[in-house]
């Protein structure tokens, strides 16, 4: 979705389940607006934010017209297999047109590799259209814009056309913390982190101040998080400030705190209150 927007709209990190929520794009071109909805990828849950998790796949899944199944085309080589019973029969269900978007073709050092990858998704019925690119590189992104708009419904647009998304700033300021703990920490620091905006001041003339509570489950995360001296906080938040900066357009003063919550991922009310 980045490379279709030409902006950083969705966290990315090479660990899994970095995307927690829906995220939204939308794409307007002449007469054709395309609306992304960028989500968690599907597991099978083992506690409550992996559930709420999925509670936004399923939702997105049964708005959807079309649906893109985005797969790391290196890994379902060394795998032999594209078809993933864990969302195969999810998407058999839905009957809706469905295109099979086979990612980082720049990682793939030879590209027949990725043929019987086709071949397995032709033969499976599931999908309209299949197609190989490199959002890394925007190689054959703008191809795929052409069948999602070929297989688009007509109606009106559903949003602004000047719009690209809409969640706030506060959602994205919150999404980039988040992106730079998931960056430098390995483990179980970054799942058990979450972050929340307290203060959102934009400043006539200065640098806007945001201040965010670092959330995670236990005193040694928050060491962990911390680092001697601060020194780990100070790089997140050095890390952060960059990519908020440039979403922004403005500089920033960035606050960050840590704060334990024991066990916030099973717990219900704590989930609520951090929009789960």
């Amino acid at each position: 979705m980045n490379a279709i927007m030409e902006m950083h709209l969705s966290i990315v990190t090479n660990k899994p389940q970095t995307t927690r929520r829906r995220v939204l794009g939308i794409d307007t071109k002449d007469d054709t607006q395309l609306v992304f909805l960028d989500t968690p990828g599907i597991l099978k849950p083992t506690y409550r934010l992996q559930r709420s998790m999925m509670g936004f796949v399923d939702e997105a899944l049964d708005e959807a017209d079309i649906i893109c199944v985005v797969v790391d085309t290196p890994k379902a080589i060394e795998r032999g297999n594209i078809l993933d019973p864990m969302w195969a029969g999810i998407i058999e269900r839905r009957k809706r047109p469905t295109v099979l978007v086979l990612n980082k073709m720049d990682a793939v050092k030879i590209r027949k590799e990725a043929l019987p990858l086709m071949e397995q998704a032709r033969e499976s019925g599931l999908f309209a259209k299949a197609i190989a690119v490199s959002a890394r590189d925007n190689k054959f992104i703008e191809d795929l814009m052409v069948m999602l708009r070929e297989l688009a419904p007509e109606g009106p647009f559903q949003y602004d056309p000047e719009l690209a998304s809409d969640q706030t700033d506060r959602f994205f300021v919150a999404e980039f913390v988040r992106e730079a703990v998931f960056k430098q920490f390995t483990e179980e620091v970054p799942y058990a982190t979450e972050v929340m905006i307290t203060e959102f001041k934009e400043r006539e003339g200065g640098k806007w101040y945001i201040s965010a509570d670092v959330i995670v489950e236990r005193e040694n995360q928050k060491a962990i998080l911390i680092g001697s001296q601060g020194v780990a906080l100070k790089q997140v938040g050095q890390a952060a400030r960059a990519s908020i900066e440039q979403h922004l357009g403005q500089p920033v003063f960035l606050e960050l705190y840590v704060k334990v919550r024991n066990d916030w991922r099973n717990d219900r009310a704590q989930l609520a209150s951090m929009g789960y």
